[in-house]
């Protein structure tokens, strides 16, 4: 299939594109930075320049494609810059026009699959609850623009196409901005999340959300959690990222920190326990069970110069 991505640079972006290609597609990326874009097309991807709000650029490189996949997003790379005003800003217009301008461009075309990239932290306290995808989503500030996202997946399904929505949970990887302030925290003693020591905390590696994009290509329209198979209560989930750096298991983040960090600390202290049952169903399997292998994996990598390397430079070889 010729397939078009959105977001090839990106933790999850530049995982799935060699593994597109590997799989036999003809990929064509968006690539703006120029050792970025390098490195897709040593990859064997097309790399083209184009402005992801630019409807009539982005309606004529989409033409002649069989999909879609929307990947880009624009997140701050630390903690610190997280809690910044503004600094979803660019992400939240990524969400909401970007994903319309890809969208409009897929019913203008002839492509068939728009597979589109969201959060999964958007449900509801769950507590104790398996969440699957018709548990109650409440957005806050900071993400509500996830669902404008959703949206534009659900207008290419009602057109009679297909639209997938693939739910992501927490992140990690050794190329993640959370590990490495994780890292930093665990050493002050600190857990590196808010919430309840008894909340669950839902997470997917990024080598396996790259291959859940790969499963998309065959998946009937809808949305999908894309999660490990065992979430883990926050204290089981502190024990094991820091067993996996040998550090001392941390002290709870002091709840009184949760208002401080405005909407984004009250969806983080959440309980959410996500069920990737759906996304199992039709094939899919996560390479770790739970983050109490995917750490070890993880922090092994990144002391490994090699394997960091591997990482952390993939965008730029």
């Amino acid at each position: 299939m010729r397939i078009f991505v959105a977001g090839a640079t990106g933790v999850v972006g530049r995982r799935a594109v060699p593994a597109l290609i590997a799989a036999g597609h003809q990929v064509t990326a968006i690539g703006r930075n120029p050792a970025r874009s390098a490195a897709l097309a040593r990859a064997g991807a097309t790399v083209v320049r184009v402005d992801l709000f630019d409807r009539d650029a982005i309606r004529r490189a989409v033409a002649g494609h069989d999909v879609v996949i929307n990947l880009a997003t624009h997140i701050p790379r630390s903690a610190v810059r997280l809690m910044l005003p503004g600094a979803f800003r660019e992400n939240d217009r990524i969400r909401r026009e970007g994903s319309a301008v890809l969208a409009d461009a897929v019913l203008a075309s002839g492509a068939g699959r728009f597979i589109q990239e969201s959060f999964a932290p958007v449900y509801e306290d769950g507590g104790a609850r398996w969440l699957d995808e018709h548990a109650p989503v409440r957005p806050v500030r900071y993400n509500r623009t996830v669902l404008d996202a959703e949206r534009s997946a659900a207008r290419v399904s009602e057109s009679g196409r297909v639209g997938v929505v693939l739910r992501f949970a927490f992140f990690y990887g050794p190329d993640s901005g959370f590990m490495r302030d994780a890292e930093s925290m665990l050493r002050r003693g600190i857990a590196p999340l808010p919430g309840r020591p008894d909340g669950y905390v839902s997470s997917v590696s990024h080598d396996d959300a790259a291959s859940a994009v790969l499963a998309a290509l065959d998946l009937p329209a809808g949305v999908y959690n894309v999660c490990d198979d065992e979430p883990l209560m926050r204290r089981e989930y502190f024990a094991a990222l820091a067993d996996a750096f040998g550090l001392p298991h941390p002290k709870p983040m002091p709840g009184w920190l949760v208002p401080l960090m405005g909407s984004l600390g009250t969806l983080l202290a959440r309980s959410e326990r996500m069920s990737n049952q759906a996304l199992r169903a039709h094939g899919w399997t996560p390479r770790y069970a739970s983050v109490r292998e995917g750490f070890r994996a993880t922090v092994a990598a990144m002391r490994s110069p090699h394997e960091r390397e591997e990482a952390v430079g993939a965008s730029l070889r």
